[in-house]
């Protein structure tokens, strides 16, 4: 499987060689095609063109590409308007099978996309060269499911709130100091992995948390620091008989988890801590602003209010800068390498 970074260099490259399509006959089932390869999929696999249907006025109709029970695309030609492609597509929507009824569907001109999940009614729409950006909306093509995010919660309150909580619990139970800083700056990677594409699989680290550790905390702790030694060792050198989901986890080259740290015990209540701050989605905060972020609640009065207490941003990017910023982008250049054309993008 792809990981979100690879289908990110995929979609550019993908928007990029798509730049000058206008033609909706001559060219829909070619973009399609390599549409669903920057994802890994085969169309013919999932999908099928000019799917006939007969619609609930008798009159009958050809779907430019559908996939039972997941998609439906209405396809125009450059600058054809879009809101004839709507009711088109809710016309074929309404008279498939209730079986067969896909969830999400896309309408596009090949220069703007604009795909509704009928279930939860949320839309999005965005031009071609944005698609990189867009590619976790289309992550049930992959087979996953996008995660939620309010858009009318500010992201750097958001976060700083709960690791704020997180920082508030920790440091209620005598786990203070040194340890502490850097022990949510391993938490702040690992989500922030988890929600970008770093690690290989979506909510790998929410998986292990959620689903491997006791509801009480008790195991939590030695969990964790079975983690921290397993992102610290290159895979040839693991052991072979390996936790499976552990052995899952890439390693991770710098020194971020190389310094062997006393782990706080954790309680319920704690435990609850780290599970709200792992479900946030992190891919919507850059690296970068992880110092400002922490930096936002130093003052000991707003420390007292949202809980936070972290190490600046300078001291933040000197940790993440060479840990993984410097390996990703040059995990993408390779990338972007290997690819015909050229593609100008900067991490």
């Amino acid at each position: 499987m792809l990981s979100w970074n690879e289908i990110r260099v995929r979609a550019a490259q993908f928007a990029a060689e798509w730049a000058d399509a206008s033609y909706e006959k001559g060219e829909t089932q070619t973009f399609y095609n390599e549409f669903f390869e920057v994802f890994g999929k085969r169309r013919r696999d999932v999908a099928r063109y000019e799917e006939h249907i007969k619609k609930l006025d008798n009159t009958h109709g050809f779907i430019d590409l559908f996939w039972p029970s997941v998609l439906v695309v209405e396809q125009k030609s450059a600058g054809r308007s879009l809101l004839a492609a709507a009711q088109q597509a809710g016309a074929y929507f309404d008279a498939i099978s209730e079986r067969e009824r896909p969830r999400h569907q896309l309408l596009c001109d090949f220069k703007t996309f604009e795909l509704l999940d009928r279930d939860t009614r949320e839309e999005v729409r965005f031009p071609l060269f944005e698609l990189p950006d867009h590619v976790e909306d289309f992550a049930f093509i992959v087979g996953q499911r996008r995660r939620a995010l309010r858009e009318e919660d500010p992201v750097n309150i958001e976060a700083s709130e709960l690791m704020g909580r997180l920082h508030d619990a920790l440091d209620e139970s005598g786990y203070q100091g040194e340890d502490l800083e850097r022990f949510l700056v391993r938490m702040v990677f690992c989500m922030f992995a988890d929600d970008s594409g770093i690690f290989p699989r979506q909510d790998m680290f929410l998986h292990l948390v959620e689903e491997r550790t006791s509801v009480d905390g008790a195991d939590l702790g030695p969990w964790l620091t079975q983690l921290f030694e397993v992102l610290n060792t290159p895979v040839e050198q693991r052991q072979r008989k390996l936790d499976e989901d552990l052995a899952k986890f890439p390693y991770v080259n710098g020194d971020l988890f190389a310094e062997r740290l006393s782990i706080p015990g954790f309680d319920s209540e704690m435990r609850a801590a780290l599970l709200d701050a792992c479900r946030f989605n992190w891919s919507k905060t850059s690296p970068a602003i992880f110092g400002a972020l922490f930096q936002s609640v130093m003052e000991p009065i707003e420390r007292r209010s949202q809980g936070a207490h972290y190490t600046t941003e300078q001291n933040i990017l000197r940790v993440i800068e060479p840990l993984f910023l410097d390996d990703l982008r040059a995990e993408f250049d390779a990338l972007v390498s290997t690819h015909t054309g050229d593609v100008v993008t900067e991490l």
